[in-house]
């Protein structure tokens, strides 16, 4: 029978811990984080790019029944912008806005204050009124809104 050596036990290392993880892991949260991002950047642009599209769809055929019934173009030019507007992730506050706060929120996407104080105007009331009382340059106000709507966009 061979002699026993004098050896000592085995050492065995201690578990490794969970935290910190590896670097590796970091690596993976790091490009988890960065995929996420773009991804929801992406989605609210696409989202805006396909309400600024339908609002310039609505326009073009508002655009070519104007010719018809002025209060019904501005009627329609109005829900076209507000449908645009609530598109957006303020909803609720746009959703709230009418009257001259209204006009005051659409002429943040255009140069100078053409919807408060220009051929705008008529956006805040005529919609709601029966019958068209001022008269209105309906080819101006297309014009208009369309700018606003490439305002939004940007």
């Amino acid at each position: 029978m061979p002699q026993q050596l004098d050896l000592r036990d085995i050492h065995l290392p201690d578990t490794i811990s969970w935290w910190p993880p590896a670097i590796g892991w970091w690596l993976v949260l790091v490009l988890l984080v960065l995929v996420i991002g773009g991804a929801y950047t992406l989605f609210k642009k696409w989202r805006q790019d396909s309400a600024a599209k339908g609002a310039n769809k609505l326009l073009a055929d508002i655009k070519q029944q104007a010719h018809d019934d002025k209060l019904q173009t501005i009627r329609a030019l109005s829900v076209c912008l507000r449908r645009l507007q609530i598109s957006d992730e303020q909803r609720a506050e746009v959703a709230s806005l009418h009257g001259q706060a209204w006009l005051q929120y659409l002429d943040g996407f255009v140069e100078g204050k053409p919807f408060s104080e220009g051929i705008g105007r008529c956006l805040a009331d005529a919609p709601y009124q029966p019958a068209l009382t001022v008269d209105v340059d309906i080819e101006a106000l297309i014009n208009l809104c369309e700018r606003c709507v490439k305002g939004q966009t940007r």
